[in-house]
């Protein structure tokens, strides 16, 4: 039987077991895991290693396995050390070509640009820029090239604030999270430095170019908070203050994106610049699904964070107190949103709003009851199930009126 270990640039953290039907997914996000081979489980961790495993090791035979891509190349072998651990390590005699090493580098910059979080960032000014609108005619050049002006610098704000994450937690993502490009040497620090001070400047740069005070002040605002998050300065580095911790993801997510996004596609348009109701409830709501989503995110990330001294609410208080904590604050903005949508005059937003966000407020109950607290890749998935949540709240919001 043929066994094959594949790595998707889609699922960082991800491992699959190719056998003769199908797959068997492993996530990695732990450092210790097991692999079957057969009707038998062997424990594996992914490392970064230079030397040669010993080939008579090996957990099934004395061939080393293969690790390939999605395209089926040879990248990686595994082998197994003497107290039975599984280590997956680069093959030595593996000759890559130009074309084999820049797919390599993509899927590498794809696991460090956090997919789910720069899909979420597209969602989100998509769904804002439609607020302004008042009728069909608002589709026009003027707005795809406004969406445009906005949707280059917040993306690159966004993968800008992934990837400085990144290089200044290195050593803590050594516990948490093996799988990342710069653990795991598919990216050395230098690449990811020039990919994070590329992104700073696009950044910067295409928001000045668009002569937009609106878009330039939030993308100012959403970068200096990215900054400040992450850096290591007896001022700065927020993310080690639980408290700061939690304001900077509702200033990221909710108090910038929402009204520069806004405002801007109103300049472009020609509109006059007003607050609409639509858009403050986006605010409100994202702000607070923001603050939530920043401990939450901590919470697998124990190990790694007590071992460095970084106190998250998680290290302080305990897991399972901090995410019952941030269930309950989202039930009760759920809650919010439900008033809020049936206090709306229009008889379909009213319905829509109201069935919506209960929905919505009962899946994320029902998930939480299912959620292993002391289990990372459980509240792993429980974070990502969050984001779910998030895409279909930017549908909603147009509903609030």
């Amino acid at each position: 039987m043929t066994q094959t270990l594949m790595h998707s640039r889609l699922s960082s953290g991800f491992l699959h077991l190719q056998r003769e039907r199908g797959f068997l997914t492993l996530q990695t996000q732990r450092r210790h895991s097991k692999i079957l081979n057969g009707n038998k489980e062997f424990p594996f961790r992914v490392v970064s290693c230079d030397k040669n495993l010993d080939p008579t090791k090996n957990f099934s035979s004395g061939r080393e396995k293969p690790i390939r891509t999605h395209s089926t190349e040879l990248l990686q072998t595994v082998g197994a050390t003497s107290d039975g651990e599984v280590i997956i390590q680069p093959k030595d005699d593996y000759e890559a070509t130009w074309q084999s090493t820049l797919r390599r580098k993509w899927d590498a910059f794809c696991i460090f640009s956090r997919p789910y979080s720069a899909i979420c960032t597209i969602v989100g000014i998509s769904s804002v820029s439609l607020l302004p609108f008042t009728s069909v005619g608002d589709f026009s050049p003027a707005y795809f090239v406004g969406l445009l002006q906005a949707m280059i610098p917040f993306l690159c704000a966004n993968i800008y604030t992934s990837g400085i994450n990144q290089l200044v937690d290195v050593d803590i993502d050594k516990i948490n999270k093996p799988y990342l490009p710069l653990v795991s040497g598919e990216l050395s620090m230098g690449e990811g430095n020039a990919i994070v001070s590329a992104l700073a400047f696009t950044c910067l740069a295409t928001a000045i170019m668009s002569n937009s005070v609106p878009l330039l002040v939030g993308v100012l605002v959403y970068f200096f908070i990215a900054t400040v998050y992450s850096v290591e300065h007896p001022l700065l580095r927020w993310k080690t203050k639980p408290h700061m911790a939690a304001f900077s993801m509702a200033g990221l997510m909710g108090l910038t994106i929402q009204p520069a996004v806004f405002f801007h596609i109103q300049n472009a348009l020609g509109k006059p610049m007003v607050f609409s109701r639509s858009v403050g409830f986006a605010t409100f709501f994202l702000t607070i699904y923001a603050a939530v989503l920043g401990p939450i995110k901590d919470i697998p990330d124990v190990e790694g964070d007590r071992a460095h001294g970084n106190l998250t609410f998680s290290v302080r208080y305990g897991q399972e107190k901090v995410f019952n904590f941030c269930v309950n604050i989202l039930v009760i903005a759920y809650g919010a949103a439900v008033v809020i949508g049936a206090s709306s005059p229009f008889l379909l937003c009213k319905i829509v709003s109201v069935i919506g966000h209960t929905t919505l407020a009962s899946l994320l109950m029902l998930r939480a009851k299912s959620t292993k607290v002391d289990d990372p890749e459980s509240t792993q998935a429980f974070y990502m199930f969050l984001f779910k949540l998030l895409y279909a709240e930017y549908v909603l919001i147009h509903f609030i009126r």
